[in-house]
């Protein structure tokens, strides 16, 4: 069952366009892979999907329903959290209460059970409970960014660069905790630097190249397909998709 369309979405930034007429779909408990050059739109994308951005134009639909015109705290509500690029963890309050801002739509006793569940997934944040997110390392502090995003219980997780910035073990162990996820049940839209991890954790990918969709389709066969591996894998002597003009969209 499909749960997330998105139909020739336009959005501008004074200007200049920075998607133009993007579809794609994500279906239930599916993980879908979103890869493009800086500037491509790819985070521009995404805050449209979470209510952030407001579109120019074309759907987002949510099990059938629209929600392009929704506010952001309501898309929250509706089943869709946002893992933000950069993580944006709230460094002067505690691990813990990182975690339950994270679950403010949800009953006390749910939230707690969610607690639990993240405590499993990530043990070294229950380790740092106490401590401010501020001190932790980038890695606990992407580990933490995503348990708040899951405090939500999401129908949908979108999760925006979470290897951005990390050390390449550190970033293993961030593509662990997707694994999980993934074995849970989970639907994700992922737009990660990373094409390799994402492709090999995605079942379909889409590939965005200054504000459209240049390619579309099952992960195995855009690991295969020569334009990727040119392009985002470092086979081949293609040079990479060119970037939008600055500010295009802004961050891409």
């Amino acid at each position: 069952m499909t749960l997330l369309e998105v139909r020739d979405l336009d959005v501008r930034y004074g200007h200049i366009q920075a998607l133009k007429g993007v579809s794609l779909e994500v279906a239930e408990g599916e993980i879908v892979a979103l890869l493009g050059a800086n500037g491509a739109g790819k985070t521009t994308l995404m805050r449209s999907i979470s209510g952030l951005l407001r579109a120019h134009a074309g759907e987002v639909r949510l099990r059938g329903a629209p929600i392009q015109r929704t506010a952001a705290d309501a898309i929250v509500r509706l089943g869709i959290s946002q893992v933000p690029e950069g993580r944006r963890v709230f460094p002067t309050l505690s691990v813990a209460e990182n975690l339950r801002l994270g679950a403010y739509t949800r009953a006390a006793a749910e939230a707690a059970q969610t607690l639990q569940q993240v405590w499993s997934m990530f043990p070294r944040l229950l380790e740092r409970r106490e401590q401010l997110a501020g001190t932790l390392s980038g890695g606990e502090q992407q580990m933490l960014a995503i348990g708040r995003a899951l405090m939500a219980r999401p129908k949908l997780l979108l999760l925006d660069e979470p290897s951005l910035g990390l050390a390449p073990i550190i970033v293993r162990d961030i593509f662990r905790s997707l694994h999980r996820i993934r074995e849970r049940g989970m639907t994700v839209l992922l737009v990660e630097q990373n094409a390799r991890m994402a492709l090999k954790l995605a079942d379909r990918g889409y590939v965005l190249e200054t504000g459209r969709i240049r390619l579309e389709g099952p992960a195995r066969q855009l690991l295969a397909s020569p334009e990727v591996q040119a392009s985002y894998l470092g086979h081949g002597h293609a040079a990479p998709p060119a970037a939008a003009p600055d500010g295009a969209a802004a961050p891409g």
